[in-house]
């Protein structure tokens, strides 16, 4: 760009700025700049973290990203001025250009409730309603047409609507609001505890939105978030899970953080149909089907809902997105440690759940004290001569499991664990017939989903009390399990190449600790093989957290190639 953009006139930049812009709308922050930290709060509101490596951490300016930014209050000229401001050399004007015209796109159309016909879709661009009238699955969502700038649209088509024009790129702004729901007191019972301010903050972001995600790292008590923002509806909620040993916990958690009671708590899982002022329930059983029909949709329409929470709404399962879009006059808060989904369905969270309100950096809590530091390392080990042909010969779709179930490993695991003698410790595998072998060679119990959850909680609270110091788990223990003393964990084989899985792993361990230790994160690979590949990408999203892997050698594992254990 020769000379300044009309756009971006009259701003001072930082001399020598620690970004560069450049014209791909990548964004390169040199992390040891001054006015990195600066930077990075400026950006944070519409660039997506990409990778975070030691030196320069790399951001992407994408729709969805400007769109949650003026979802969430921000506009085309604070966007403008933070890119111009802290840029080392001069922001490529067309970008500047894109960001103004892209972020224009979101609003020119609004859902909002009429006095007369119930839910409308209007524009201030009466083009812009035109060009969606004529797309083919759009028209048959709406009604009767008011006048030139106003259409009636079916209230139960409010989230399919929302869905569609997010996707041909006319993001609407819904102002329609939210009922209220029933009624119920729930107060927050802070008896030698308060919220953190970035808890607060969150609550606070989310309720100013009315429904929206709140992104905080594994142990950074999203669930504390999700009592507080009870507490501010003081209505009836339903609460989506992952899994019963997780609905639990946050029973046990409302109880001691809430003014709730057990009575007023309801379970919803494949053990018990329990409906109550405040219903836990798990993905798998509203999604369960009987020939072909979904038989537990009622819950849904069983109260007059105030609020829906969705734990790991990252994992939000299609039928689930489906539910949702019926649920937009209920207010809707998602709770996840990172919005990554492997199937690529982040806009659908934004259209059917809500925009992101709140979003912390890992390593910004971790600064804090909140969760606990944590060294990765990859050990690589060397399959045995027989492994390799036999990987070789083998049918494509076989090879990831051989690599990953490989017996070299198992050595490799002991080494590990007794490089971390009494320390509490996950080993943790996708593989059943895997995990069964290293319980019985390492002589201790194995958690996997044929487990009844009367052992799981029976496995998971001996854990907790320090009577037994290992599990070995399958990936039942990925989400929402809290084992606040686990200090290691060695990962045998993953869900191919999941980012949001080893996320969720590595979270097992950032509860702090009582006496600050670090946390270790082993995972187990095997070389010259898809294992290897897979790993690497599994990486990416803790290594733009800024997560370290270094990799060494299994022949090392006991020299002084491994960091040491502190």
């Amino acid at each position: 760009m020769t000379g300044t953009s009309p756009i971006a006139e009259g701003i001072p930049r930082v001399t020598d700025g620690p970004l560069i812009v450049q014209s791909d709308k990548t964004l390169l922050l040199e992390v040891d700049h001054p006015a990195a930290a600066d930077a990075r709060t400026a950006i944070a509101p519409f660039a997506e973290l990409e990778r975070a490596p030691e030196h320069v951490h790399t951001y992407r300016v994408t729709p969805l990203a400007l769109w949650n930014a003026r979802a969430a209050g921000h506009d085309a000229e604070q966007v403008v001025d933070a890119l111009v401001r802290f840029s080392r050399y001069a922001v490529p004007q067309p970008l500047l250009v894109d960001v103004v015209d892209t972020m224009g796109r979101y609003g020119r159309l609004q859902l909002a409730n009429h006095p007369a016909h119930g839910l409308v879709l209007s524009t201030t661009d009466r083009a812009v309603l035109e060009e969606v009238l004529r797309q083919k699955k759009i028209a048959p969502l709406l009604g009767t047409r008011i006048d030139d700038d106003t259409v009636i649209v079916h209230p139960s088509e409010r989230g399919n609507l929302k869905q569609l024009l997010l996707k041909v790129g006319w993001p609407a702004e819904d102002l329609a609001g939210y009922v209220d729901g029933e009624a119920h007191a729930i107060d927050l019972v802070q008896d030698g505890w308060e919220l953190r301010d970035y808890q607060a903050q969150a609550v606070e972001g989310f309720w100013a939105g009315g429904s929206g995600v709140v992104v905080l790292p594994c142990g950074a008590g999203k669930t504390l978030v999700g009592a507080a923002a009870m507490a501010r509806a003081k209505a009836t909620t339903l609460i989506l899970v992952t899994n019963t040993v997780s609905g639990r916990q946050w029973k046990r958690e409302l109880i001691a953080r809430t003014s709730l009671t057990e009575e007023e708590i309801g379970e919803y899982s494949g053990e018990k149909k329990e409906i109550r002022p405040v219903t836990i329930a798990t993905y798998q059983v509203i999604t369960r089907r009987t020939k072909g029909e979904y038989k537990h949709l009622e819950l849904f329409d069983s109260r007059d809902w105030g609020l829906v929470v969705y734990d790991e709404v990252h994992l939000l399962p299609a039928p689930v997105f489906r539910m949702t879009a019926d649920l937009q006059s209920r207010r809707r808060l998602g709770l996840t440690a990172t919005l990554v989904r492997e199937d690529g369905r982040e806009g659908d969270v934004f259209s059917l759940i809500g925009p992101k309100r709140y979003d912390a950096p890992w390593r910004d809590i971790e600064e804090q004290g909140w969760i606990a530091p944590a060294e990765c390392t990859e050990v690589r080990v060397t399959l045995t001569e027989n492994e390799r042909l036999m990987y070789a010969t083998a049918e494509a779709e076989e090879r990831y499991r051989m690599a990953s179930t490989a017996h070299t490993k198992l050595p490799v695991v002991k080494a590990i664990l007794d490089r971390h003698k009494g320390e509490p410790t996950l080993v943790i595998g996708a593989y059943l017939d895997q995990l069964d072998e290293l319980g019985e060679a390492l002589d201790c119990p194995v958690i996997q989903g044929s487990t009844k959850n009367k052992e799981r909680e029976s496995l998971f609270d001996a854990f907790r009390k320090g009577e037994i110091n290992r599990l070995v788990v399958s990936k039942v223990a990925n989400f929402s399990i809290d084992l606040p003393e686990a200090t290691v964990a060695v990962q045998v084989s993953g869900t191919f190449g999941s980012r949001q899985e080893e996320a969720q792993r590595l979270g097992r361990l950032l509860r702090p600790k009582g006496d600050g230790r670090q946390a270790h994160f082993y995972s187990v690979v095997s070389r010259d093989t898809l294992d290897t590949d897979y790993a690497a990408h599994r990486q990416r999203f803790l290594a733009e957290q800024g997560y370290a892997y270094r990799i060494v050698d299994a022949d090392d594992l006991l020299g002084p190639a491994l960091p040491d254990v502190g």
